[in-house]
């Protein structure tokens, strides 16, 4: 997503079997990512370049006031990706099991993006945050 909320990308569909950081590595984003942006993330990918996550409390330790200040605003935007997530799931074809044949994968991800072009349009219109 970008800074209005709209979908800007949607990587070819897997089977739920195959990690998100193997999925975000071979969907080829990383390549077009200017040094000077950053992909926010959840902490399943702390470690990755151009991703910025909340990072993890060390063991027993304390943060700073600056460090909560970070980690509020990472969350809270991530929250808002969590939002255009459910926007997506609102389709009920994001509700259930995929069932057909493997080499079918390639028309589920059309229909993704098909779909997620049009919570685009809807977004347009109801924006989530402003």
């Amino acid at each position: 997503c970008d800074f209005h909320h709209r979908i800007t990308h949607v990587s070819e569909c897997y089977h739920g079997s195959v990690h998100d950081i193997t999925i975000l590595r071979e969907s080829g984003i990383l390549e077009h990512v200017e040094k000077a942006v950053k992909i926010i993330a959840e902490k399943g990918y702390i470690g990755e370049q151009y991703i910025v996550t909340s990072g993890r409390k060390s063991h027993g330790g304390e943060l700073t006031a600056e460090n909560k200040n970070f980690k509020r605003d990472i969350n809270s935007t991530r929250s808002t990706i969590q939002n255009i997530n459910q926007c997506l799931k609102i389709y009920a074809i994001f509700g259930s099991f995929y069932r057909g044949p493997i080499d079918a994968l390639r028309k589920v991800t059309e229909i993704t993006q098909a779909i997620s072009a049009l919570c685009n349009m809807n977004l347009n219109k109801h924006l989530i945050r402003k």
